[in-house]
Parts: structure tokens; C-alpha cells; sequence
């Protein structure tokens, strides 16, 4: 029963050529259509590599079909508007929206289980406050020569190489016109970065793509040059990313092209290789003089770094590292275990890192406990969609957040989950031409600009509904969680929160800091024994 498929495609062949003398086009379907799937079923049974195809050489076919479309299948046919993997379908339609400046109104009521484990929400006021300006900004590196005042949403690292030509651009023509910044990611400042002219935030990862020697060490000549121009505002050391800490990475050969060649300082078709950790610094304290270096070869620009957190006494390494030398980052990005990445092993993005809460939560608390705070401002990174998801990290202690992702659907992302494969069904992902074409830079811009105002302006009504003025005003006591079905606590009681200048003193039963402050030494990542 198994060959039976392949038995009636063999009889078309006959048939067809039976059929062809009375009904000539339906004798030549029916003929090649036999043909074609007597050849292929002949190959199945003969091949060696699929024991499925040698025993179902017709339905196995049909199998191989039906999985290779399962996921769009599942995406808009079975998935319902709440399942995240990892964006939900309302997640996605937000965005779209709001890059289109459509109405994000809800009828009917909210579609989400308020009575649900895990719920949460702001608490507003009985006197709201009315906010005229949704340009909401913060200062960074305030006793720097140049700070940046930037805005509390800017666009997180994704390279020129992970991205396409068309898409970088389109970003940071939007981050022009919204007056926002645009993260470069690793993979160094192109000429797309540069052609629109926004805000760039420098991200310098182990590579020193774009400010390296020809052996791939740190060139400080290369980066004062680069960091010279006035479109570069700040500087960002990424210590690791989210989606996949730890682990580095290599662009092949002949994905390397001339472009790419040209923003990384890397030779024309040869493997551009990330590695795991950085050689310009291997302790603590020589990552705060990397630091300061960078600060002086800018010409006085913010200076961060950018990390998911991983062992507790690492950061805890440089925070007293901080504290012996005298200085510190002017910013540091706290991605989450849930962010994004072109492509990373399963076992990282699902099992490795801290996820944003957990991670967000011990630095600020740190920053606190060593009176620190007030000079190194918090960038929150991971799976942050809404103007919710802004107010609810900046309850926990951000300052500013960076989004990827939401910025990518505005650029027209579906989330078909091919940005690996260089088959990116709309152009972001990849580096094809005739796919890359079809990204129109002036429409997409303007929807990445769309999205920014209109994420703003729903966070303006979040803070001025909760009785404030500016994001900065939310604090834990803000943010309820429903514990059980009878239960619901703040952030501030749910949580463990250190008073300012607790680590100097030691003051704390911080659960984190009893157990790992003093295994951390400044002079070693290493903790001590």
C-alpha cells in the first residue's frame, strides 16, 4: 500500500500519452505530471540517505512539504493572539499599527486574564498629571566634555552584515527625524550609517570591528578617528549580548563583501571572526581603564558598556573596580536572556543569561549599594514592545530602554525567522539585492520614526495617568504584581531593594550580595575562595 502513490503516477504516463492524440493539453498534464513523479519516486526508492523516502517515496514528499510550512501555518492560522514565539501576533500588530500612525484602540474591553499569576500593571492616579512634551529625555555622562541627552527609546545594536544596506539606513533616517539613536551594533559604522546622519551610538565588541589592526587588536588610532565624527554620541563596549552570552561569532567568507569589508577593516571574502571575550582588557580594572581610555580618545564622549548578566560576582568584580579607581561607565546596557540575535545556538537563547528583570534589578541595586547611581545612567535591552514595557522596566530602575526587534516589524519584519538563512522574505535580513531592493528606505523610515512618536505618546499618557512627569518618576511601589488568584504585591515589596550606600558599609541581607559580594575581587573576573 506504501508504493501505492507512486504506482498511479506511473500509470499517468501511459494514460497521458493515450489522452494526447484526442485532448492534447490535458494528455500532456496528466503525462508530465506521471512523468515528473515516477522520476522522483524512482530516485527515492534507489537513494540511501532517507529511509522515509525509499518506504514512502510519494507521501513522504508531501510530508516534507507540510513541515517545511508548518510554521506559517501555525503563525496565521493556529496561533492565537497571545502566544509569544517569541513575538505574539498582537505584539507584532501594535507596531504595525503604530508605524503606520493607525489607531492602537482597544473596544470591547482588554482581551488579557487580569485574574492571571504574573499579571501586572501601573497604578494611576485620581489626579492625573497632563504632560505637553512626550519627548522625553535623559542626560548621559553628565561630567563628561560632551554628554548626550538622549532620548528614554533609541534602537538597538544590530549590525550592517545582519542586516541589509536598505534597512540600516531606513533606521537611522527614522532616528533622524524622531531625534533618537541609532546603535550600530558590532559590526562597525557603514556608509548606511552614515548617509542619513542620526545618532549613532558606537557599539565596539571583541572583534573592534571598525577600530582594529590588521591582527584584530584595538587600534586607538583607527577608533579616535571614527569616534571624531559628530555623529557618533556615544561609545558602547559590548562585554556579551543576550540571545547568546558568551558565545562569539563568525560572519563566513563569501557573506564578507566589499561593504562589509569596508565598515569592519576586515579583508573582502575572508571569515570575520568575533571571539568570545575581549583582548584589550582581562580584569576588572583594566576594563575601567579601557573605559577611561575611550573616554579621552573621543574627546569626551559617554562611555558604556553593554552586558546580559551572567556569574553575580563578575559585575560585582567591576563594581568595585569602580569604586578603587575613582570611576565608572556613563551608561550601562543590561540586555536580558530574551533578546534577540541573527542566530544563536538553542542552548544559549533558551538557557543561558539572565533574563531583563533579574539582571536590570541586580545592577541597579549594586549602582545603589555603592552610591553610584546617580552618575551612571541604566539602559534596559530584551523583548520590550509597548510603552508598558518602557514604564515597567523604568519602575525597576532604568533610565532609557533599546528596542531591536519592535523597530525591525516597523521596518516591515514578519517574523518568518529566516534571518540566518539570507532568504529574509522582506529584506531586513539579508544581503541579496533582489531581496534588499524591495525595502523602500523613504517608507520605512518614516514608519520607524511613526513607531518612536506614537510609543512615546502612549507612554506620556502611561506617566501622566499614574500622577507623574517623566518616566524617571516610577519607582518599584508603581508596578503591581498579581502573586495567586487572591494576592497581588508592588514591585517594591516583592522584591529585595538595596538603600544608597549599603555595600560601603555592608549593610544588607540582599540574598545576591550576602552570598557572592565577597567572593568578587576588582582585580580578577575569577571570584575568590
Amino acid at each position: 500500500m506504501r508504493f501505492l502513490p507512486l504506482i498511479v503516477l506511473m500509470i499517468c504516463v501511459p494514460l497521458g500519452v493515450a489522452l494526447a492524440p484526442s485532448i492534447p493539453f490535458w494528455g500532456g498534464l496528466v503525462f508530465g505530471v506521471g512523468a515528473l513523479g515516477s522520476g522522483i519516486g524512482i530516485y527515492d526508492l534507489i537513494q540511501s540517505r532517507h529511509a522515509v523516502l525509499k518506504n514512502y517515496p510519494v507521501l513522504a514528499r508531501i510530508r516534507f512539504l507540510l513541515e517545511g510550512i508548518r510554521p506559517e501555518i501555525r503563525q496565521y492560522f493556529l496561533e492565537s493572539d497571545h502566544d509569544e514565539v517569541p513575538f505574539s501576533r498582537e505584539q507584532r500588530a501594535l507596531v504595525y499599527q503604530r508605524s503606520k500612525n493607525l489607531e492602537g484602540l482597544r473596544p470591547l474591553g482588554s482581551l488579557k486574564n487580569q485574574q492571571q499569576v504574573g499579571h501586572e500593571w501601573i497604578n494611576h492616579s485620581i489626579a492625573p498629571t497632563h504632560i505637553e512634551d512626550a519627548d522625553f529625555r535623559v542626560t548621559i555622562g553628565e561630567t563628561c566634555k560632551k554628554p548626550y541627552h538622549s532620548s528614554v527609546l533609541n534602537i538597538s545594536g544590530m549590525s550592517f552584515g545582519a542586516l541589509s544596506p536598505n534597512a540600516i539606513e531606513a533606521l537611522n533616517t527614522g532616528a533622524r527625524r524622531g531625534g533618537f539613536a541609532h546603535t550600530t551594533g558590532e559590526g562597525s559604522i557603514s556608509r548606511f550609517h552614515k548617509k542619513p546622519g542620526g545618532d549613532l551610538i558606537w557599539q565596539i565588541g571583541s572583534g573592534y570591528f571598525g577600530c582594529r589592526t590588521p591582527d584584530g587588536h584595538f587600534d586607538p588610532e583607527a577608533f579616535s578617528r571614527a569616534a571624531s565624527s559628530d555623529q557618533v554620541r556615544m561609545v558602547e563596549v559590548k562585554l556579551s549580548q543576550g540571545a547568546k552570552p558568551g558565545h562569539g561569532g563568525i560572519l563566513p567568507g563569501p557573506k564578507v563583501t566589499e561593504t562589509i569589508a569596508e565598515a569592519r577593516g576586515v579583508p573582502v571574502g575572508v571569515d570575520c571572526i568575533s571571539p568570545p571575550s575581549h583582548s584589550a582588557f582581562s580584569t576588572p580594572l583594566e576594563l575601567i581603564a579601557f573605559l577611561d581610555r575611550l573616554r579621552d580618545l573621543s574627546g569626551g564622549k559617554p562611555v558604556g558598556i553593554k552586558l546580559c548578566i551572567g556569574h553575580p560576582w563578575e559585575f560585582f568584580a567591576v563594581a568595585k573596580a569602580m569604586i578603587e579607581v575613582g570611576s565608572q561607565p556613563d551608561f550601562i546596557t543590561v540586555d536580558g536572556a530574551e533578546g534577540g540575535t541573527g542566530a544563536a545556538p538553542v542552548e544559549f537563547a533558551d538557557h543561558i543569561g539572565a533574563p531583563l528583570r533579574e539582571g536590570l534589578m541586580l545592577v541597579h541595586n549594586t549602582l545603589t549599594g555603592l552610591d553610584l547611581r546617580a552618575n551612571t545612567r541604566i539602559v534596559a535591552a530584551g523583548k520590550l514592545i509597548s510603552a508598558f514595557d518602557i514604564a515597567r522596566v523604568c519602575a525597576l530602575g532604568a533610565d532609557t530602554c533599546n528596542m531591536g526587534r519592535g523597530f525591525m516589524f516597523a521596518l516591515g519584519c514578519i517574523q518568518a525567522q529566516t534571518c540566518h538563512s539570507g532568504r529574509c522574505p522582506t529584506g531586513v535580513t539579508t544581503q541579496d539585492p533582489a531581496r534588499y531592493r524591495a525595502l523602500n528606505v523613504a517608507d520605512k523610515a518614516a514608519r520607524v520614526a511613526n513607531f518612536h512618536a506614537s510609543t512615546l505618546r502612549a507612554l506620556r499618557e502611561t506617566v501622566g495617568a499614574s500622577g507623574h512627569n517623566h518616566p524617571s518618576d516610577l519607582s518599584p511601589q508603581h508596578l503591581m504584581i498579581r502573586i495567586n488568584s487572591r494576592e497581588v504585591r508592588s514591585a517594591a515589596s516583592q522584591y529585595d531593594w538595596l538603600e544608597p550606600g549599603s555595600l560601603l558599609s555592608m549593610k544588607t541581607a540582599h540574598p545576591a550580595f550576602s552570598k557572592f559580594w565577597r567572593m568578587a575581587r576588582p582585580d580578577s573576573f575569577r571570584a575568590s575562595t
